[in-house]
């Protein structure tokens, strides 16, 4: 056994060491992109300014992580034409999406779309956030921590500030495409 000794003064945590080729063998990324495409994720997109520009992506790999302090968490794939300019912005904002809200989150996933160009609103926020309007609500962030994992970039942000706007269903994303909740009874 190994030990993960990710955080000074933590609970050391044992981590298996491995077993034989069959037990490590890793899937294929077409296999685990399919196994995981059963597994509903909220749709958010994060916004900053960086150079004087607005730039912004979507993202499905979005989480909470602790309250104290309060901390937030997405990834991006390590070859996002956006994430160079949004890495070194050191403020964001996570705009979480309604579920009337699928062509806007389209339009961030997009490489060739002006994403800020009509039929895109928003306004400025603090520290030149962009805020798109529509959204459920905007988490006001600066960068607490940026960790390579695999093929993508973890982000943290600690969260200054919140604005919740509405509490109607939230965007999820869902085998390839984007849906709406559905509450059961």
């Amino acid at each position: 056994m190994s030990i993960d000794h990710a955080r000074p003064g933590a609970s050391r945590v044992p981590v298996p060491a491995g077993g034989d080729a069959a037990d490590t063998a890793d899937i294929s990324p077409d296999g685990f992109r399919h196994a995981l495409a059963g597994h509903p994720a909220g749709v958010v997109v994060v916004t900053a300014q960086a150079g004087g520009e607005p730039v912004g992506l979507t993202a499905s790999s979005f989480t909470s992580v602790s309250l104290r302090p309060p901390l937030v968490s997405f990834y991006v794939a390590d070859g996002s034409s956006t994430w160079p300019r949004l890495r070194g912005a050191g403020r964001f904002a996570v705009n979480l999406l309604a579920e009337d809200q699928s062509a806007l989150a389209a339009r961030f996933a997009s490489r060739e779309a002006d994403r800020f160009g009509a039929p895109t609103a928003w306004r400025t926020g603090p520290h030149g956030t962009p805020l798109l309007d529509g959204a459920t609500a905007h988490l006001i962030c600066r960068t607490h921590e940026i960790r390579a994992l695999g093929d993508h970039w973890l982000v943290v942000g600690r969260v200054a500030g919140a604005e919740v706007h509405r509490t109607d269903a939230p965007l999820l994303y869902h085998r390839g495409t984007f849906g709406a909740f559905r509450r059961h009874g």
